[in-house]
This record gives C-alpha cells, structure tokens and sequence, in this order.
C-alpha cells in the first residue's frame, strides 16, 4: 500500500515489538511520512522500526478478547476494552494501554458468538490443517462498527493491561485450566466469573510513552490494603528497601463493583492513596461503557 495513492487517515506500525507503542494513527500524507521517517531513520522503535507495515485505518469501538485453547476446544475468556491513547478522551500518543475495563458492553454475547464463529473457530481450524495445533492463550484486538467486527491484530501472549482487568473477576482455578490446555483436555474445563465490573487504571511514569525517569521512590501502597475488592498489580517497578519506580507503566490498580461507575470511583479513590514523582494516568477510564449502559446500571 502507498501513502499517497490510498490517501488519510492511514495507519503506520513498526513490523516488530515495540511495547505497544509501535503505532501510529496519521490524519495527513506528512504526518504518516514523518512517522516512517520516526521509525526508519530515527529508531525510535530500535529494530521494530527496521520495516513498517501501512494499514488501513478502520474505526469503531475497540475490543479484545482473550480465548483459551488447546488446538481444538476454545474457551474465551470476558471481555475487555483498553484505552491506548495516553490522554483522557482518547487524545496523544499511542501506549502499551493506560486502562481497560471487564466486561465491555461492545463485546455483547451476540457479538462474541460472532466472534467465535467468524473469527477464533476458523483461525483454530485453519491452523490444525495446517499441521499447526496451537496450544494456550490467543489474544484477538477487534475493532467493532455497525455490529461488525474486524481484526486488528493477534498476539500469543495476554494482553497488558486488559488481563488485569478481567483475573479478579475470575472464580475458578486458572492453574487448572491452563494444565487443561496444555493437556489437551480444555473440554472438561469449566470457567466461572464475577458478573461485577472491573475497572483498572495502568499509574505511569511522567513522560511515558517517551523518556521518563525510574527510581522514584512510591509512597502509599499500604494505604489499600484493607480496601476490599481492590488490587494493585505490580509492572515497572524495583524493591530496593523501599519501591520504586522501574518502568513506563508502573502499577495497575483495579476495582471490582456491580456497576461500572462504582468500579471506577472505588478504582479513582485507591489511586489517591499512591503517590510518586511524576505520576500520570487517565482520569475516564471505563466512561466509555457509560454510553452502552448508562451510570445506573447496577
């Protein structure tokens, strides 16, 4: 695909890993130039950058789905709903994902039973005709427009930080059925959820996704601990006698409610009991399941 000939918006991606941060959402023919001469001549992606896919840009609401499967049964996990842009209102640079919220209202049961059928079953199948029976977790990013979904990317690994969204709404051993999966028995798995929200906010660095500091010492950890249904999940950081920052992204801190204005205040109202040097983070995490369900919804 040509920049030029096929026009804006378009979509420029580093065609390695580059932390989630390899991609670029370009709205003029300059923009998108620019962002090949970012990751090509500039390496800011380091080697991801060496070659650049050029997408499509589709929009729509955004999705993933994480599924279980052992070659042959696939179990998906709830589904979730990330926010990529490091700014409220979904404004800056793409990031690694600074929220996600479980369930997300986009991904209805009538659009995962879409989901399954047009895209997790045929990958799966297609894979064992292959020769290829992949064992383990498959995460699908989607993106959904007039009750259609289209599939941005898939990756083999859980995704960050939707996971943390959706592990403390499950009730079952997931030891167990990850043993399952690698058994090749995921069919006698069973998985039972939480039907409560889960909200979680990634606290990061000051200057993530680009430069940003690491040492700073975070204070106020110990101020959740008799939270109930609170959980932060530890990603860029040290103990060094004290903890420290150590990374980017740097703490998860997730919230479990019956309704999702709940999880979020619950979620906002731990936060303000950490406190680090520099610390950012998003203040409208989960808003967008408001316009599917309403703040009244319990």
């Amino acid at each position: 695909m040509r920049i030029k000939p096929k026009g804006v918006p378009i979509v420029i991606k580093a065609d390695g890993l580059a932390a989630g941060k390899g991609v670029v959402v370009c709205t003029t023919v300059n923009e998108a130039l620019g962002a090949i001469d970012l990751m090509m001549e500039e390496k800011a992606f380091g080697r991801a950058g060496e070659r650049v896919v050029i997408e499509q840009c589709l929009d729509g609401e955004e999705a993933s789905l994480l599924v279980l499967t052992d070659g042959d049964t696939i179990i998906p996990l709830a589904g979730s709903q990330d926010h990529k842009r490091a700014f409220d209102d979904d404004s800056g640079p793409n990031t690694g994902g600074m929220g996600a919220y479980s369930p997300a209202p986009v991904l209805s049961p009538q659009m995962l039973e879409k989901v399954m059928n047009k895209v997790c079953q045929p990958l799966i199948r297609g894979l064992r005709d292959d020769g290829k029976i992949y064992k383990g977790i498959l995460y699908v990013g989607l993106m959904i427009k007039n009750n259609q979904p289209s599939v941005l990317e898939f990756n083999v690994r859980f995704g960050d930080p939707e996971t943390q969204a959706i592990i403390p709404k499950l009730k079952s051993d997931f030891a167990d059925a990850m043993l399952k999966t690698a058994q090749g028995k995921l069919h006698e798995a069973v998985l039972e959820w939480d039907e409560r929200f889960c909200v979680c906010v990634v606290l990061a660095a000051g200057g993530y996704p680009g430069d940003y500091a690491k040492g700073k010492q975070i204070f106020g950890l110990e101020n959740l601990e008799n939270m109930e249904d609170v959980y932060v999940f530890h990603a860029g950081t040290k103990n060094k006698e004290v903890v420290v920052t150590d990374g980017g992204r740097v703490l998860n801190v997730c919230a479990l409610s019956p309704s999702i204005k709940d999880a979020q205040e619950k979620a906002y109202a731990a936060i303000k009991r950490i406190t680090f040097e520099g610390m950012l983070y998003r203040k409208d995490i989960g808003s967008k399941a408001l316009k599917f369900i309403g703040p009244a919804v319990k």
